[in-house]
């Protein structure tokens, strides 16, 4: 049999073979398929896919909102143009985070050690674990070295229009955050292997404990640190506890994991047999989904490099944080959720090669994607001033700040729903050995979108908020050329029961565009009249009818996602009960 590095997913060997029957009949039962002895063709259960997602769901759900709650402190608490320049200091330490901890570190090795484990066991699996945890140490914290190094000139090139005073602010800032780098991509590795293991909410929970490291560890340190912050006269000496407090978070959101970890069968130790050929295999995955997955990370550094040079200055960076954060909320929720519990069952799948099962899985993820990100994407363009209001207009955060942000919201509300369908579909290239296509569509799309940032703010003079719609317009460029190209790999990915969904949900989404349209015109009319609680009330009540209407009738139209996902509601309500 051929070593693990020189396999490939549509030629297995004929172990690789025996192990997928079972792990395809797993994931057919996850679907809600019979298996095949079973001769009844009734109706299954709501999907393990979907309970899965609706638990890691919840999860990030508590990260995404402590995360909201961390980035109104600093605008309430600095306003929006120091938290634009806190934003730009963790841009690139941020950017890791994202690229290792849901991006190519995570995907690759997930590929890998999903297929270990099915192929030789736990214990190779294991040893897989600790080479790639020994060489992330090793090797990302020289990149964390070199960045606090190399910072004063990093900062400098990803805000070349701030003003030299903000640099200084921001280097300063940037070099005490650069080593949550080499944490976080330990922490991409145990997260790796506890979903691989079928482990999902520990993870997805454990981003809450960055945020709340970050929170609660940049109130004391900077209490501690600021005279001025004990006083209320908060200064940028201030930033510095909350630069700290992010070291605290990431170790936090780490050390979460490993006691699951540890339970789930694995030990620590270093290990640097690195000439492993399932260490080859990661790392051979590894590079071209890098540049892939940093398609969008560098259309944000390109954004920050653009808004700089915009009116709005290091307001214009905060700006357009703020909209990403509220765009993060149903992503992290919806998006990152049913990729993370997709990709381990497609790893499996694909040792078999392109089957049905796998076809279905993928369409299936696609469709429950569509299903719970379009309600949010059109809720949140409708109602962007409002939500933002409520949510950030508060201390030094003003009203001129809210109707900013709402911009950028509202384009990143369209480019929800495709990153959302990108984080489904781009591993499932590399599960199938297709490692470079998704890398070079991403190479294209980030000559798109700097093409379209240079065009608009330096010959047309616009403002940082087409900045944000070049960025959405790449999304839907990224997401059609990989579905076009994916289709014909699959030989079909279920288009006709995908169309058919999409157009069913297009009915619901019309009566709550509807609802929160009529909203706008009656019960929040008087929006800059109203006091802090009648705005909160209106909002919610306005979301709430809108979200039931939506649910409701997607379930009436027998949108199969709709089934599952209210059935899945109503049994945990009713253990609840019980």
């Amino acid at each position: 049999m051929k070593p693990d590095s020189e396999s490939h997913p549509d030629q297995p060997s004929p172990a690789a073979k025996e192990a997928a029957i079972d792990a395809t009949n797993t994931a057919k039962a996850e679907l809600g398929a019979p298996r095949p002895e079973a001769p009844s063709e009734s109706v299954s259960p709501p999907s393990s896919q979907a309970r899965s997602t609706g638990i890691v769901s919840v999860a990030i759900l508590c990260s995404r909102v402590l995360g909201l709650v961390r980035d109104q402190l600093l605008n309430g608490l600095f306003g929006t143009a120091f938290a634009g320049i806190f934003t730009a200091a963790f841009r690139t330490p941020n950017m890791l985070r994202d690229l290792f901890a849901e991006g190519a570190l995570s995907t690759a090795f997930v590929t890998t050690f999903s297929k270990t484990m099915k192929t030789h066991g736990d214990d190779e699996a294991w040893k897989l674990g600790r080479k790639m945890i020994t060489l992330s140490i090793c090797f990302m914290s020289m990149v964390a070295i070199a960045g606090v190094v190399l910072a004063p000139w990093i900062f400098r090139l990803l805000t070349p229009g701030l003003s030299e005073e903000a640099k200084v602010l921001g280097t300063w800032l940037a070099q005490i955050m650069y080593p949550f780098i080499a944490i976080v991509s330990v922490t991409a590795l145990v997260m790796g292997m506890l979903n691989s293991k079928k482990i999902f909410f520990i993870p997805a929970v454990a981003s809450a404990f960055f945020n709340l490291g970050c929170i609660v560890g940049g109130v004391v340190l900077a209490w501690i640190i600021d005279p001025g912050f004990r006083e209320g006269e908060i200064t940028e000496r201030s930033l510095t506890g909350f630069a700290i407090g992010t070291l605290i978070g990431g170790a936090l959101q780490l050390l979460v994991q490993l006691p699951s970890l540890y339970r789930a069968g694995f030990r620590f130790g270093l290990d640097f047999g690195w000439k492993d050929s399932r260490v080859r295999e990661v790392l051979q995955l590894m590079w071209p989904s890098l540049i892939a997955a940093s398609g969008t990370q560098i259309n944000v550094l390109l954004n920050s490099i653009f808004a700089s040079f915009t009116e709005g200055g290091e307001r214009s960076l905060a700006w357009l944080a703020n909209a990403q954060r509220l765009q993060q909320l149903p992503l992290g929720l919806f998006g990152v959720a049913v990729a993370t519990v997709t990709l381990p069952m497609l790893s499996r799948l694909a040792t078999e090669g392109m089957t049905p099962a796998f076809r279905s899985a993928l369409a299936k993820g696609l469709r429950l994607v569509l299903f719970l990100t379009l309600p949010c994407a059109v809720g949140l363009s409708l109602l962007a001033k409002e939500i933002i209001s409520v949510l950030f207009e508060h201390g030094r955060f003003t009203e001129r700040d809210a109707i900013m942000t709402a911009g950028p919201l509202q384009a990143y509300a369209l480019g929800l729903v495709f990153y959302s369908a990108i984080k489904v579909l781009q591993p499932s290239f590399y599960t199938i050995g297709k490692r470079f296509i998704p890398m070079t569509i991403s190479l294209g799309i980030i000559v798109f979108t700097a093409v379209m940032n240079y065009t608009t703010v330096f010959v047309l003079g616009w403002d940082h908020t087409a900045l944000a719609w070049a960025t959405a317009i790449g999304l839907v460029l990224n997401f059609s050329t990989l579905y076009i190209l994916m289709r014909k790999y699959a030989s079909g990915l279920e288009t006709t029961s995908l169309l058919g969904s999409l157009g069913r949900l297009s009915i619901a989404i019309a009566v709550m565009a509807g609802l929160c349209i009529g909203a706008k015109l009656s019960l929040l009319a008087g929006w800059s009249d109203m006091g802090l609680i009648m705005r909160l009330g209106t909002l919610l009540a306005t979301i709430t009818v809108s979200a039931a209407a939506y649910f409701g009738l997607t379930k009436a139209l027998r949108v199969e996602e709709a089934g599952e996902f209210l059935s899945l509601l109503g049994r945990r309500f009713g253990a609840k009960k019980h």
